[in-house]
């Protein structure tokens, strides 16, 4: 079988990208390739216009099966191709998109995906909410990124050494540490003072020196989805009088000034605490990404939903037990045994990518309250029950092995491509 490729963000436009809508879909591509590459042969293109028939037909000469993977959201995806065209997408919110504007059919998904006749998406959450609007026999197979392979790796390594008190780590951009920063330039205009940092100069090289129960997080400050001052505020206020506990946030974006004042404007907010806030924005070589997993007792995540969340699968693959809602994907492998489980409510919004901002959904809103007790009580078990600590880490690793190995997703994809071949087979029969 010949499987053809694709995402608008690709591997020479990545850095200008980077948190952008769509980005990411460029790195769930490239988790799914190892995989795609035992099933088939596995050609990415950057044209699909130009591409995509043309290797088709060719595969058709040969009388070899082709398909066609677009890594796209369904209002993004092409639909006029020769080729089987299936999209291959996440999402978060509770209704599919089942109108269109600004004359673009395609942002009904209804039109792209009766035109597809088929879709891959990385939960079952996902799975009933398109079968909701489709019909309940709608071809849609529910396959996370496979990562787990790799960090479950990296994570029998860091359980390997031994524990440590402390872990340096060296990148090159830019660090801000809640402990040495001059927050007043942040605050309120009538009380503002001293010199602002320079957040757009040139990358230097930082050296940040973690200890005690460090909480980790890595988004994108600009996805409104990610709900960071809740995390900040509900952090802070749990661990006021707490000088051991950090909350050490990883920004992905090529550009996070403008967001970097104003969270740096939410820390001065939630003064005064003894407890710390990290917030560093640049690169991390593997090495020292391993650090931070190893360093991170607990991820976070405070989302109004996910459409299965790269950083949280990642790092609980690494056997670091999370602090989580139980909603949207992470239901498929958040639970009470491998996470401190945030609440969460109901709250009308509009679909990400509608300028009218027209409420037609629902997102999932976290509880401030819950929070704050998730922190608590992950913090008392860190200190206090290495033995449970033991046994959420362990189970963590197992959970995300079911969700999101490489050999569910051959599994899964195999008996999918079974079932598209099977069709076109069927419907070729007079």
């Amino acid at each position: 079988m010949l499987i053809i490729i694709y995402s608008e963000t690709n591997q020479s436009n990545i850095l200008e990208n980077l948190g952008k809508p769509e980005y990411s879909y460029y790195f769930v591509l490239k988790e799914f390739r190892p995989v795609l590459e035992r099933l088939g042969r596995v050609v990415e293109v950057t044209r699909p216009d130009d591409e995509v028939d043309q290797l088709y037909a060719d595969s058709l000469g040969r009388g070899e099966d082709c398909v066609f993977l677009s890594f796209s959201p369904p209002h993004r995806t092409a639909a006029h191709y020769a080729c089987p065209t299936i999209p291959v997408f996440a999402w978060e919110f509770s209704t599919i998109p089942t109108e269109s504007w600004q004359g673009e059919p395609r942002h009904d998904w209804r039109v792209v995906l009766g035109a597809t006749g088929m879709a891959i998406t990385h939960s079952n959450f996902t799975v009933t909410t398109v079968r909701e609007v489709m019909g309940a026999d709608f071809p849609i197979a529910a396959i996370a990124a496979p990562v787990w392979d790799r960090f479950a790796a990296r994570g029998a390594m860091l359980a390997q050494r031994p524990t440590v008190d402390h872990m340096r780590l060296q990148l090159r951009g830019l660090l801000i540490d809640s402990r040495t920063t001059d927050l007043r330039p942040y605050g309120p205009p009538a009380h503002q003072a001293g010199t602002p940092l320079v957040l757009d100069g040139p990358a230097e090289d930082c050296e940040l020196l973690l200890d005690g129960v460090i909480y980790t997080s890595v988004f994108n400050p600009y996805d409104g989805r990610k709900n960071w001052k809740d995390m900040i505020s509900a952090f802070c206020t749990t661990f006021r009088d707490v000088h051991d506990a950090t909350l050490v946030l990883k920004l992905t974006h090529h550009d996070v000034t403008a967001a970097l004042a104003d969270m740096l404007h939410h820390v001065y907010k939630n003064q005064s605490y003894r407890c710390r806030i990290v917030l560093i924005h640049g690169y991390l070589a593997d090495a020292d990404y391993e650090r931070l997993v190893e360093a991170t007792r607990y991820v976070v995540n405070s989302s109004y939903g996910e459409g299965q969340c790269l950083p949280l699968m990642e790092f609980m693959s690494c056997g670091r037990p999370a602090i989580a809602p139980l909603n949207t994907a992470m239901a498929d492998y958040i639970d009470h045994d491998n996470a401190f489980v945030v609440d969460s409510t109901e709250e009308l919004t509009a679909w990400p990518h509608d300028p009218r901002a027209a409420y037609r959904t629902l997102r999932y809103v976290t509880d401030w309250d819950s929070l704050c007790s998730a922190y608590r009580a992950s913090y008392d078990v860190a200190k206090n029950d290495p033995e449970r600590y033991r046994r959420m880490s362990a189970h963590a690793v197992r959970s995300l092995e079911k969700f999101c190995s490489q050999a569910n997703a051959e599994q899964r994809l195999r008996a999918f491509f079974e079932d598209l071949t099977e069709r076109r087979r069927n419907a070729q029969q007079p």
